[in-house]
């Protein structure tokens, strides 16, 4: 297996099956200071960089709250707009990336543009984690995703999945990317103009993933044993900041999972993932029911950042 140490973490492309597993077992091992709200000095001589070019809760928080966790440090920016990236000189990845590398051990970067984790990780002697690219990808949500549901179920081969939302999204990109690597049918479920689009569609083909697209949330529900639902009422990714202005759009009943939905057409073991945040596509009062896990989701978050972090930093082998 490849070692981890000094890796780059930007595509679920990049990650064979058994190095999913790895990351899930190192996990394991870290798990019990997240939950015993402790923290170890694994990483207490690793410095963390945060630059987020767009705006995020849980993502950054997460990666700090992970460092903090193993004992590190933590610095960087949460609002381009504060630094000279953001301002009038607009400075390149390039030169943003060559003063970083200088300020902390691993930088994890999200930007409103696709690929450019990718460049950042051409000019940087640190590893790179892609903290979400635009329309591009999402890799540590999608580890976390998988971790939570290989927890809850023990297992992902033979799992049905349903994605309901906007497949552009960078989660479903890297959703598509992960379930090659098991034997996972998945079926998408979206607003017609936000369907997988036809390149995406050849590109998963040749990575053999087994899927089909529905009309409406009912027709799969089912047969679904993991539930995986990102809104269809959201921003604009491509753009640094995209602020709300008046009043949306309700969620289309096609595209909501709602209590009366769940008791009556899914599994009674099926379990119910969101990254957040949410709009009105899972009512609160899912959260209170036996399906509901992303709370849990949330808590690995933290303990998938712990793990990831750990390897990179090649205090975990």
């Amino acid at each position: 297996m490849r070692s981890f140490t000094g890796r780059d973490i930007l595509s679920l492309k990049d990650f064979e099956r058994n190095e999913f597993f790895r990351v899930f077992d190192v996990a394991d091992r870290l798990k019990h200071f997240a939950e015993d709200r402790k923290n170890t000095d694994l990483l207490a001589e690793k410095t963390l960089v945060t630059a987020f070019y767009q705006p995020s809760t849980r993502t950054r928080l997460a990666h700090e709250a992970a460092m903090h966790r193993l004992g590190g440090h933590v610095t960087g920016f949460a609002d381009a707009k504060m630094t000279r990236a953001g301002d009038f000189y607009q400075e390149t990845i390039k030169d943003t990336v060559k003063m970083l590398e200088f300020y902390g051990d691993v930088i994890v970067m999200r930007h409103f543009q696709q690929g450019v984790p990718h460049e950042a990780a051409k000019w940087a002697s640190v590893p790179i984690i892609n903290g979400g690219d635009g329309w591009g990808e999402h890799p540590t949500q999608i580890l976390t995703d998988l971790y939570t549901v290989y927890r809850e179920k023990g297992r992902l081969d033979g799992l049905k999945w349903l994605a309901v939302g906007d497949m552009r999204m960078r989660t479903m990109h890297s959703l598509a990317h992960g379930l090659t690597q098991f034997d996972c049918p998945i079926t998408f479920v979206s607003p017609p103009d936000m369907r997988l689009t036809n390149d995406f569609k050849k590109e998963i083909k040749k990575y053999n993933l087994n899927y089909k697209e529905a009309e409406h949330v009912e027709e799969a529900i089912g047969d679904a044993d993991v539930i995986l639902v990102e809104p269809v009422i959201q921003p604009d990714y491509t753009k640094s900041r995209d602020e709300r202005d008046g009043d949306v759009d309700l969620t289309p009943a096609n595209y909501k999972i709602t209590r009366e939905l769940l008791s009556k057409k899914a599994k009674s073991d099926a379990i119910l993932l969101h990254s957040l945040p949410r709009m009105d596509e899972i009512p609160a009062d899912v959260d209170i029911t036996r399906w509901s896990r992303y709370w849990q989701e949330a808590f690995n978050g933290v303990v998938m950042r712990m793990a990831l972090l750990a390897l990179v930093l090649g205090t975990q082998e």
